[in-house]
């Protein structure tokens, strides 16, 4: 099993080290392989690295101030215009029905949790941040409405080793052939 998948731990405190250019464009890189439906890539990232404009991702994730200390944020955009057809005027938020949406934030999805584990194979630490809403995200970034944020990725290197966290057993979430199925 992949070390990374094992080790990789949520992380809110950074050193004040800044990534060294090499590194967050490997960790960009492992967005950009993921898989995704259709080969389509619907997905767009956007590297925050001023004080300024951290401070106002901070303020619109809901004043998490923890965020500051990382020198770098990865903000993962979810694009229905690659997977459909955009009417003008578009507005997505978080109750959406548009099913292309949806699959755009599948793949968008599969990409950070890419990026997460990649910075932890290069020494890296990250904390996936999803408290936020998008009225309040987008206007900060210049993000058009008919985009979604999907997430806010601070990265750095760690100034902690949060110790594991327990996770259910095999037996509590695997079933065979159906959801009523034999459990492992």
């Amino acid at each position: 099993m992949n070390d990374s998948i094992q080790h990789r731990r949520s992380i809110r405190k950074f050193s004040s080290k800044p990534i060294e250019p090499e590194k967050l464009q490997r960790v960009l890189e492992a967005g950009r392989l993921a898989p995704s439906g259709n080969n389509k890539q619907p997905w767009v990232f956007i590297v925050v690295q001023s004080e300024q404009q951290r401070q106002a991702v901070m303020e619109a994730s809901h004043n998490q101030s923890w965020m500051m200390s990382a020198p770098t944020f990865i903000v993962a955009v979810a694009d229905i215009a690659e997977r459909a057809e955009v009417e003008p005027g578009l507005y997505l938020d978080e109750n959406s029905p548009h099913w292309e949406l949806k699959r755009a934030i599948r793949d968008t999805a599969i990409a950070a949790g890419n990026m997460l584990l990649a910075a932890d194979g290069l020494g890296l630490g990250t904390c996936w941040v999803g408290f936020f809403v998008q009225s309040e995200i987008r206007p900060v970034l210049g993000i058009p409405d008919d985009k979604f944020v999907l997430g806010v990725i601070p990265i750095g290197y760690p100034a902690e080793q949060p110790p594991a966290r327990p996770r259910k057993a095999l037996a509590e979430i695997v079933r065979y052939e159906r959801w009523g199925g034999i459990p492992m």
